[in-house]
């Protein structure tokens, strides 16, 4: 996930992240949003071993954000990635599972690299940013206020 972009992924079409020095070793991951086949969704990057790791923050087992708090994902020994809800363990390189009910899973990747001191992710076909300027859908012109509560009976005098 720290190689140099592909084809696909070209050094122009990263996005920021966050500065590279905000990523300590087996520290706590940096946190975005993200869309994967239309379906919000959160993606976490840390560093492990010298290496950036991306994925998202869903586990195989049952589709469930892992951390145990934000941006810790990393078990006490700081060996693997933890899912807090079962206790699904993932290797950090690769995100393949290793013990736990994640069974043969595999966590999703997302691709990012590091230059020049900041961090990068890059977009694919499938997990795409979060268009937060997304206009309402048809038929709404946004958001909608709850119907007014009817008037208390008045008391007599």
């Amino acid at each position: 996930m720290d190689a140099a972009p592909t084809d696909a992924t070209a050094p122009d079409a990263g996005l920021p992240l966050c500065a590279s020095h905000t990523l300590e070793e087996k520290g706590r991951a940096f946190l975005w949003d993200v869309r994967q086949y239309g379906r919000n969704e959160v993606a976490f990057v840390m560093r492990f071993e010298g290496q950036l790791r991306a994925y998202l923050n869903r586990c195989v087992h049952v589709p469930t954000q892992m951390d145990w708090q934000p941006g810790e994902f990393l078990d006490i020994e700081k060996r693997y990635i933890l899912c807090s809800l079962h206790g699904a363990a993932y290797e950090p390189h690769g995100g393949r599972c290793i013990g736990g009910p994640c069974g043969r899973g595999r966590l999703t990747p997302v691709a990012v690299a590091e230059r020049d001191g900041q961090v990068y992710w890059y977009p694919s076909r499938d997990i795409v940013p979060v268009p937060f300027d997304e206009p309402p859908a048809p038929g709404q012109d946004g958001p909608t206020a709850a119907p007014a509560a009817p008037a208390a009976p008045e008391s007599p005098p």
